[in-house]
């Protein structure tokens, strides 16, 4: 079973349709005890960094996403989901996130006619292959939707990248976690191939 971490502050419903169209065994959850009995895990998220982390733990799940995290099943962080999962946002300043990985959630500079929020189609560049990425073209597309993006302190995490402006790290890994930027869930068949990879590895940790 998959479960789709309830906080108050997701789009979790999109993600938990995604999955069910896949035929995936999800549960939307919104405890401790429901997160640590899945298989795999989702952390979606829209909206402003510091409300989302106030929601984290005031639900009191913060232990058990580090828990789960730390047993090595499969967890996916998606859109805010993933900048959750790092240090620190220039959206929220003096609101630590989870630091679980190391990195700067930064504002997406504007300039160049570009538009903010960055909402739209973005070719990704692929740093890692196999995981998410199993059966993907080489640039593959996917749907943004954001003002900040990840600069990881660590660049061998980073799985894969997109430009807008500056270099956005639009995707990371670290052993069973991987996080994106993009919303795979509005993402097309490139998304949802990536969603069903991600169910096979929660069937089949061995593919992580």
């Amino acid at each position: 079973m998959i479960a789709v971490i309830d906080y108050g502050a997701g789009n979790l419903r999109s993600v938990e349709k995604a999955f069910g169209f896949l035929g995936c065994d999800t549960k939307v959850v919104t405890d401790a005890q429901e997160l640590l009995s899945a298989d795999g895990a989702v952390l979606p998220g829209v909206g402003a960094f510091g409300d989302s982390m106030d929601c984290l733990e005031r639900s009191g799940l913060v232990g058990a996403i580090r828990e789960f995290i730390g047993s090595g099943r499969p967890f996916l962080g998606i859109c805010l989901g993933l900048q959750l999962l790092f240090e620190e946002s220039e959206e929220s300043p003096g609101r630590p996130g989870l630091g679980i990985l190391k990195g700067k959630i930064r504002r997406i500079p504007a300039g160049d006619g570009l538009k903010i929020p960055h909402m739209g189609w973005n070719s990704l560049e692929l740093r890692q292959s196999g995981g998410l990425y199993r059966d993907l073209p080489e640039h593959p597309y996917v749907y943004f939707v954001h003002s900040y993006y990840l600069h990881a302190e660590d660049p061998a995490i980073v799985s894969a990248q997109t430009q807008y402006g500056v270099t956005i790290d639009a995707a990371v890994r670290s052993g069973n976690l991987h996080a994106v930027q993009f919303h795979p869930e509005k993402s097309g068949r490139t998304g949802l191939k990536m969603l069903e990879n991600f169910a096979a590895m929660v069937k089949d940790p061995s593919r992580v």
